[in-house]
């Protein structure tokens, strides 16, 4: 299990590293407003029991795109959920102690960091500008969150996501970062294992379609 204080980070650098609106404390956990097309709002237990994931259910107030999240069994967290909800992408949550890291880049790419309000946006582009690979962080204390790091498919399999993910570190080392938490995606995860991250716990998401 993710420890909480590195779980109360992710939540809260995750609302940041996305320009999102909380986190606001409900009897049930903390929400997050998302006004996004397939994400409308976020709901994030902390303590994810039957009546617990009930009133989170209840409290989306049948919204189409209200997202719950919870270290919980995806198939119990569903049928407490009630009618409606399905089961979103699984994530699982990793974390890494944060060290100085070593950025080589490929013949042909260039790497740049942007950091605006306090959000740390890198990106690798090729000779002619175009954008190969990025990814951001967002420090919150002593938690670094990564977020949204991909390589475009016609660049991918030349190390641009490990330039990336370094680059990130580097980045938030900067700004009093000690630690980084992310959801990674099954895909992503053999990436972030390979850079000596620690997967700890599958984060069940549950979205509500109507």
């Amino acid at each position: 299990m993710l420890d909480t204080g590195l779980f109360l980070g992710w939540i809260r650098g995750l609302a940041k590293a996305r320009r999102d609106t909380g986190p606001v404390e409900h009897p049930w956990g903390l929400r997050v407003e998302t006004p996004r097309s397939r994400e409308k709002a976020r709901h994030v237990l902390l303590d994810p029991r039957e009546d617990v994931v009930r009133a989170a259910a209840e409290a989306a107030q049948q919204v189409p795109y209200t997202w719950i999240k919870a270290f919980v069994d995806p198939q119990l967290a569903l049928e407490w959920a009630g009618p409606g909800w399905q089961l979103g992408g699984p994530e699982m949550m990793m974390t890494a102690p944060l060290r100085p890291a070593e950025v080589r880049v490929a013949d042909g790419y260039e790497v740049s960091t942007e950091v605006v309000n306090e959000v740390i946006h890198v990106r690798v582009r090729t000779g002619s500008g175009e954008l190969a690979a990025d990814g951001y962080t967002a420090v919150v204390g002593t938690v670094a969150v990564v977020d949204r790091v991909a390589t475009d498919e016609a660049h991918q399999r030349r190390g641009l996501g490990s330039v990336v993910m370094r680059t990130l570190g580097n980045a938030a080392l900067e700004q009093g970062a000690e630690f980084a938490v992310l959801g990674a995606t099954v895909e992503g995860q053999a990436l972030y294992e390979s850079l000596g991250w620690t997967a700890h716990a599958d984060l069940t998401g549950l979205v509500y379609r109507g």
